[in-house]
């Protein structure tokens, strides 16, 4: 039979049909994270929120109390997202039960949700399980999230738990990764996702752009063969370089 590309059974997230919600990554709050490095989990929270706009994605940010010890939002989200409303909450807890954030989510009407939350524990799980119960597919990025301590003795109680709910676990890349699906559905979106967000805040995949040749002209050159949007590259392709062969 005939198949299509990129399609399967699995319903996907896409930038059509999910919203970001980034919970309470504030300065303060960033010092409790015990399951990581704070550079890391500070740079994952960046890519997932920097990927997010690049495709266009509904993103709404919320801080708890960020006028006292909590602290401001992390700078580089609020610059990101200068012209987005940051909702303030001044003491509830659960970002999804304080009524402006409910309303902005419900306001985007999307059901499927990508949360990140600076507390595995509180930030991220609250508002998880709340949203399941609501009806709502819920994805939430771990590795965007970080652990109090004692971090893997916290993450793995919060994993399991989220995931016996209904939650489904992911990491920010492999969001981004699902958001885009294939390089080729949107050059204008996929080439600065690759080398921005992605370049920059994974650095595995950093190096690995660094190391073409046409990385600093901001463009790859592919292979005479490939035509974008409609090649599709298999095993009977010859590899770049080579010539075909008789046999």
């Amino acid at each position: 039979m005939p198949y299509t590309p990129n399609a399967g059974p699995y319903d996907s997230l896409t930038p059509d049909n999910a919203v970001v919600l980034l919970i309470d990554h504030q300065i303060g709050l960033m010092q409790l994270i015990d399951d990581m490095p704070p550079e890391t989990a500070k740079s994952n929270v960046i890519g997932l929120a920097r990927a997010a706009k690049t495709l266009g994605l509904p993103v709404i940010l919320t801080t708890s109390r960020d006028w006292g010890p909590n602290g401001a939002l992390l700078p580089e989200l609020a610059s990101l997202f200068a012209d987005e409303e940051v909702i303030r909450r001044p003491g509830v807890i659960n970002a999804y039960r304080w009524p402006a954030f409910r309303e902005a989510l419900e306001t985007t009407g999307r059901k499927k949700v990508i949360i990140a939350g600076v507390t595995d524990a509180t930030c991220l799980s609250f508002p998880s399980l709340d949203m399941v119960l609501d009806g709502y597919e819920v994805h939430a990025v771990i590795d965007a999230s970080g652990a109090e301590a004692p971090g893997e003795i916290v993450r793995d109680a919060v994993v399991a738990n989220l995931s016996r709910a209904g939650v489904h676990i992911k990491s920010w890349f492999g969001v981004v990764a699902e958001l885009i699906a294939d390089w080729r559905r949107d050059e204008a979106k996929g080439w600065p996702l690759a080398v921005g967000a992605v370049h920059d805040h994974l650095p595995s995949w950093g190096y690995l752009l660094d190391t073409d040749m046409a990385y600093g002209t901001g463009r790859m050159t592919p292979p005479e063969w490939f035509v974008a949007g409609a090649s599709e590259p298999t095993g009977r392709t010859p590899a770049v370089g080579t010539a075909e062969r008789g046999d």
